[in-house]
C-alpha cells in the first residue's frame, strides 16, 4: 500500500507531466521547476527559492569555462538542492553538521543515477544547446526543446528524488 508521500508525488507528477511541457523556459527553467516542484509537493512555496534557482538552469546560466567545461543540467542541480532541503527538514533550519556528508553522498548518487539514465549530466550534451551563446538560448526557445525534451529530465529528477529520499520524505 502506498503511503501519503507517494500518493502526493504520484498526483503531482501526473499534473507536472501535463504542465511542464507547456512552461515557458524563459520564466524559470529546469532547476527551478525541479526544486520548486518537489517543494510544492511538500507544501513549501517561497518566491526566494524560485529566484535562487532560476539562474542555475541552462548549465549554471550557460556557464562555459575557458577549457570548454559546461555546467550541469538544471534538473540535476534542482535535484541536488532538493536533497539538502529534504535533509534540512520541515523546520527549514540549517542542516545539522552530521547530515552534510549524507547530503553529499545522496547528491552524488542522484547525479550518478541521472548520468546512467541519460548518458550525461552536462546541459549542452542533454539539451543540444550551448547556452553560453545567447543565440542558442533563443533557438532553444524557438525550437520548443523544453516542451519536447528537457521537461522530461525534471520529471525524472522529481520522481527519482522521491525514491532516493523516500525514508526522509516519510518523516517530512
Amino acid at each position: 500500500m502506498k503511503g501519503e508521500i507517494d500518493i502526493k508525488f504520484d498526483e503531482a507528477l501526473k499534473q507536472f507531466e501535463e504542465m511542464f511541457p507547456k512552461l515557458n523556459p524563459m520564466e524559470g527553467g529546469c532547476a527551478e521547476a525541479t526544486l520548486t516542484g518537489i517543494l510544492n509537493i511538500l507544501g513549501i512555496q517561497d518566491g526566494l527559492i524560485n529566484n535562487i534557482m532560476i539562474p542555475l538552469s541552462g548549465g549554471l546560466g550557460g556557464y562555459k569555462s575557458e577549457k570548454d567545461w559546461c555546467g550541469p543540467c538544471g534538473a540535476v542541480v534542482g535535484g541536488c538542492a532538493a536533497v539538502g532541503a529534504i535533509l534540512g527538514g520541515k523546520g527549514r533550519e540549517k542542516m545539522s553538521n552530521d547530515l552534510i556528508p549524507v547530503a553529499y553522498m545522496k547528491s552524488a548518487q542522484f547525479a550518478k543515477e541521472f548520468e546512467k539514465e541519460f548518458g550525461s549530466v552536462v546541459c549542452p550534451n542533454l539539451s543540444g544547446y550551448d547556452f553560453s551563446d545567447p543565440n542558442a538560448m533563443m533557438k532553444y526557445v524557438e525550437d520548443g526543446t523544453w516542451g519536447k525534451k528537457c521537461y522530461k529530465y525534471a520529471l525524472w529528477a522529481i520522481d527519482n528524488i522521491r525514491k532516493l529520499m523516500h525514508e526522509e520524505l516519510v518523516k517530512f
